[in-house]
């Protein structure tokens, strides 16, 4: 038996904003042109008091109680977040003691968006391959709402707040198949939250609120994206990255069932698939009522369309992230 996915499960925080909402808070809001756009309706909002660890732990919850694998042979936690619950502990470990997981078991967070999920399955599939443990649970878990500002319509109406949690392990119909992962540091500042960490303090100077050329109002302690360099970015990077994926398993586009592409809205999924010559039939999307959830996702749609009957056992998806960073990865996967 092979590395694969024995289950996933996911957890939306309560809290629901929706584009009408917006529209009532915003007047000047075009909301009805960013659905046509974005795809996205609505998204889900973690509590002020509810935090990515939170959220993390509900989805590990619900998996595990599932039963899949017993959960003393569950050998590794890995979680994906760009929100820790704090700088110090990892909140991993909080999460560990939370779900009663083993104490003879590493635990640890590592800092990545949109391609997260992506390379918190290579970490898994080689801890599982070379034997170092028997399963990995993989949390994928972000509250970037926390974030915004109310004012900016550029990144609000996409964002959503989610976790996702992943069982690796050995398995005898799936399999995790090869990757192909990529890093272009000279993006950072393209999306990126500039203060509250050792580069730049908050402070009251970093607290003052201005508005952009577009007329979006933020300040250095939320977060900021330009979107064109996104979109050119991604343009020149998925198809690509795909192209090498397909060629390092010897496959065509054909052969490939689903492309599941990180979910950050419709306009650029379009864009990618058209740039790649994938038909948009093929094209798993799942974000219309909760919008981009950053690393949560990609195993956020896999779960909903396998629940929907839209994907089936035996099928073969190629998954792709890419965003912040710049980082970007793709990997295949036979359900």
């Amino acid at each position: 038996m092979e590395p694969g996915i024995i289950g996933i499960d996911y957890f939306l925080p309560q809290g629901v904003e929706t584009n009408a909402d917006l529209a009532e808070q915003n007047s000047s809001w075009q909301m009805e042109r960013l659905e046509e756009k974005c795809g996205i309706y609505s998204r889900h909002v973690a509590a002020e008091d509810e935090t990515a660890g939170d959220l993390g732990y509900e989805a590990a919850k619900k998996l595990l109680q599932k039963n899949l694998v017993p959960q003393d042979e569950i050998d590794f936690l890995l979680l994906c977040t760009q929100c820790p619950d704090y700088f110090l502990p990892t909140t991993a470990c909080i999460i560990q003691d939370r779900l009663g997981l083993k104490k003879d078991i590493g635990a640890l967070d590592f800092n990545l968006g949109c391609s997260g999920f992506i390379y918190g399955l290579f970490m898994a599939k080689q801890f599982v391959a070379s034997g170092a443990a028997r399963n990995v649970l993989l949390i994928t878990s972000e509250t970037y709402t926390k974030y915004i500002n109310p004012a900016d319509r550029s990144v609000r109406p996409l964002f959503g707040d989610a976790a996702a949690a992943t069982l690796v392990g050995k398995s005898a119909g799936g399999r995790i198949g090869e990757f192909v992962l990529g890093t272009d540091g000279e993006g950072a500042d393209k999306l990126i939250v500039p203060s509250g960490c050792a580069r730049l303090a908050r402070s009251p100077e970093t607290a003052q609120e201005f508005a952009d050329s577009s007329g979006c109002v933020r300040s250095r302690d939320n977060l900021f994206m330009d979107g064109m360099a996104l979109m050119n970015f991604a343009i020149r990077t998925v198809p690509p990255t795909i192209d090498a994926l397909l060629k390092k398993e010897g496959l065509a586009k054909n052969d490939v069932d689903w492309f599941v592409y990180h979910q950050a809205n419709e306009f650029m999924l379009r864009n990618l698939a058209g740039q790649s010559n994938i038909p948009w039939e093929k094209m798993v999307i799942c974000m219309e009522a909760i919008g981009n959830t950053v690393s949560a996702s990609i195993p956020i749609a896999i779960s909903e369309t396998t629940e929907s009957g839209q994907l089936r056992p035996g099928e073969l998806l190629a998954l792709v992230g890419f965003g912040v960073g710049y980082s970007w990865g793709a990997c295949t996967l036979r359900l």
